[in-house]
Order: C-alpha cells, then sequence, then structure tokens
C-alpha cells in the first residue's frame, strides 16, 4: 500500500516524481485566492480547465465530488485511470472559441 496522495479527480496515487498541480476549488479570478485547494496530477488539472469555464468552476464545480459527476471529467477519469501515475498528452479541445 502506498502513502502517496490521491487525486481527487481520478483518484489515482500522485507519486512526487509525477507532473502535478494545485488546483484552487474556486478558481483565484473568483475569489478564491485563499480558498481550499487539492493537490492533483497535471494532466487532470488541465482537463478540468479545457472543460468547465472559470465561472461555472466557481458557482457549481467547486468540490471534488462535484468535479467528478461532471459528464466530460467522468469520462475523462475513467480513461486516465487505466494509465500510470505519470501518463501525459495533450488535453484536446477546451472551452475557448478557435480563430477560423
Amino acid at each position: 500500500m502506498t502513502d502517496d496522495p490521491r487525486c481527487p479527480l481520478c483518484l489515482r496515487p500522485i507519486p512526487p516524481d509525477v507532473p502535478q498541480s494545485l488546483h484552487h476549488l474556486v478558481p483565484r479570478s473568483r475569489g478564491g485566492a485563499k480558498g481550499p485547494v487539492v493537490l492533483m496530477h497535471h494532466i487532470c488539472h488541465k482537463e478540468i480547465h479545457a472543460a468547465i469555464s472559470e465561472k461555472d468552476l466557481a458557482r457549481s464545480f467547486n468540490t471534488p465530488e462535484a468535479l467528478r459527476a461532471h459528464p466530460r471529467l467522468a469520462a475523462f477519469a475513467e480513461w486516465v485511470s487505466r494509465r500510470p501515475p505519470g501518463f501525459l498528452s495533450r488535453v484536446p479541445g477546451g472551452t475557448r472559441r478557435k480563430r477560423r
């Protein structure tokens, strides 16, 4: 059994040697600068910000449980949970509009 912390999105362990980041449950731009943060895999953190706007993160997705319930993030978490903890990939798509 490992003592490594677990990612609140994919629930995989976060060994100290894998890319990781802190996620503000309420975005700093929405008043969460001094609010709670969670440690997570960098790839999971990137997916959160690609899938959900800052406004919606602050309003509706400001807990690990709410993040895991989001349809896109639930599918991502299921997919990435079958990868090793250090797995990296580009996050496709995003919330920003692409120029034509």
